[in-house]
């Protein structure tokens, strides 16, 4: 069996609507999240101000 290597340590905080914060350890600044586009459309929701949905963040993570 492998060993383990990392841990991600993450805590989310949900601010108004659907925007959140993700404080992952070891960074100061955390990592905002919201909707846009047509993620904003699906659900119907119009936001004060349109952030990168979760889904951006795990696709540029993968294509990078």
């Amino acid at each position: 069996m492998s060993e383990l290597i990392h841990v991600s340590r993450v805590r989310i905080v949900k601010d108004k609507g659907p925007l959140r914060r993700a404080y992952i350890e070891k960074f100061p600044e955390p990592v905002r999240y919201g909707l846009h586009g047509g993620v904003k459309h699906f659900y119907g929701v119009e936001p004060e101000e349109e952030m990168p949905t979760t889904l951006d963040h795990v696709v540029a993570a993968v294509a990078g």
